[in-house]
């Protein structure tokens, strides 16, 4: 029988510590709580997050080992490269955060359902109008292909979720993505949970120490988030 920790509905900053998470499953560390802006923010501070299908109590999450990417390694490679050749893509910044949102939530062919219910969009959406949440789209005309959204705190980005709705869109959203956060001197993107798919887009498993540590580190950076506001559209081909 799993014992897991209650949040306290009353303490919205207060989470165990994520060392104690558990290893089966792979980083469930407590239940509970609400999806409020302050509880979010806390938990990204501390390296953890919310992950659960509709129906179920909100469960918090800190995996060991923890899936990141590291920003000046990635890049387009050659079939992402070939796919722009043919197209005249634009990516833009923070135009369409709900509908990234939405269009990330969709069914897919391989999933039986989403963990991005209407609660979570209308979270991440409260987070997103007091600066701390971030998309990227990509656009083939005023066809949204690709995008990618996330939580920004400090020089920490954590990587939510992202979509194609074209061979390449999600693909191009990360690496656009990356190339901002680079020059913003932001190092890493947390992916969070691995997969063979993530790890094929180049992320990499380090020990969930090592992911805390930099977390702890990071999240208390000055970044003026500002900058998110400043960001032109331009081609996809500006990313390369």
């Amino acid at each position: 029988m799993l014992r897991l920790p209650l949040l306290d509905p009353n303490a919205p900053e207060q989470f165990p510590d994520p060392r104690l998470a558990l290893k089966e499953p792979n980083g469930l560390l407590a239940f509970g709580g609400d999806l409020s802006t302050r509880r979010l923010l806390a938990a990204y501070r501390r390296g953890i997050f919310p992950w659960f299908s509709e129906g179920e109590p909100i469960l918090w999450w800190s995996p060991d080992p923890r899936c990141v990417f590291r920003t000046d390694r990635l890049k387009a490679n050659r079939s992402l490269r070939r796919t722009l050749a043919g197209n005249d893509w634009q990516v833009s910044v923070d135009r369409a955060f709900r509908e990234v949102m939405l269009a990330c939530a969709a069914p897919r062919p391989d999933q039986a359902g989403t963990w991005i219910s209407p609660e979570m969009v209308d979270a991440y959406t409260a987070l997103h109008a007091l600066g701390h949440a971030h998309s990227v789209e990509v656009w083939d005309g005023e066809r949204l292909v690709g995008g990618i959204y996330g939580v920004s705190i400090g020089r920490m980005f954590c990587g939510e979720s992202m979509f194609s709705a074209c061979s390449g869109g999600s693909k191009m959203a990360l690496v656009a993505l990356a190339q901002l956060l680079r020059g913003w001197d932001f190092p890493l993107i947390d992916g969070q949970v691995s997969n063979p798919h993530l790890l094929q887009l180049g992320a990499l498993e380090i020990p969930r120490a090592d992911f805390l540590d930099a977390a702890h580190a990071l999240c208390v950076q000055a970044f003026d988030a500002t900058a998110w506001q400043t960001v032109a559209s331009q081609p996809a081909s500006a990313y390369l």
